[in-house]
């Protein structure tokens, strides 16, 4: 993948596979320089830091060592997380409280790293909720709460950097991705489960990215027309 070297740099965490390789892929191609904090190499030729996000202080530096070697930061993504469903009472605490690091503390983390470089530029961020971020379900009490978390944090920050930085925040439902690959068979879609395409919720972002100043997208849902969790 080569990068045009004029363009913005723009960090997508969770950038080595699904939404988040997606939405590398067309930054790429729309001329913008894609980088990378995952825990996994992204596409040839990305510049990457690998990281484990549920270190948040690593998060941090690796954002901030990312904006100095790219000469600045253009916007953010918070494209990476997780999740490992089941009841409460049956998800060990460890694996709950890592779903609503990565998900959440992070998304956090890693904008407020990016800061000084986005203000700087008028650069833009767009967090990654679900719709499970606007409507619960049950044994899905960790995603669910960093994604409600990742609403109101997201809503919040908007008004926090209005006419500074601009903030969209993306609700997605379910896609095509490798996200329920690990799943026990009753936390699957089925075989005729609706689900989007990630490359649909990637032309979202780019939309987003590419308001002109002054003009906010300040939320949007992207999903399957039939998707079961929207409204």
């Amino acid at each position: 993948m080569t990068n045009n070297p004029s363009g913005p740099a723009v960090l997508v965490t969770g950038g080595a596979s699904g939404l988040g390789a997606a939405v590398v892929a067309l930054l790429a191609k729309s001329g913008y320089r894609p980088c990378v904090i995952d825990r996994r190499q992204p596409a040839d030729g990305v510049p990457w830091i690998e990281c484990d996000l549920a270190d948040t202080r690593a998060a941090e530096a690796a954002t901030r060592s990312l904006a100095e070697q790219l000469g600045g930061m253009g916007a953010v993504v918070t494209a990476a997380g997780m999740d490992v469903p089941g009841r409460l009472a049956d998800l060990p605490a460890q694996v709950w409280e890592r779903i609503v690091t990565v998900d959440l503390l992070a998304t956090a983390a890693v904008i407020r790293a990016a800061l000084p470089w986005l203000t700087g530029s008028g650069g833009s961020v767009v967090t990654i909720a679900s719709t499970l971020g606007v409507k619960a379900v049950s044994d899905a009490t960790a995603y669910c709460a960093a994604k409600f978390g990742v609403v109101g944090f997201t809503r919040a920050l908007a008004a926090e950097l209005a006419g500074t930085v601009g903030v969209t925040l993306l609700i997605p439902g379910g896609m095509r991705t490798a996200f329920f690959d690990d799943r026990v068979a009753q936390y699957r879609p089925g075989a005729d489960a609706a689900l989007n395409e990630p490359g649909d919720v990637a032309a979202a972002v780019l939309f987003a990215l590419q308001q002109p100043a002054g003009c906010a997208v300040r939320e949007m849902v992207i999903c399957a027309d039939q998707e079961s969790s929207y409204p």
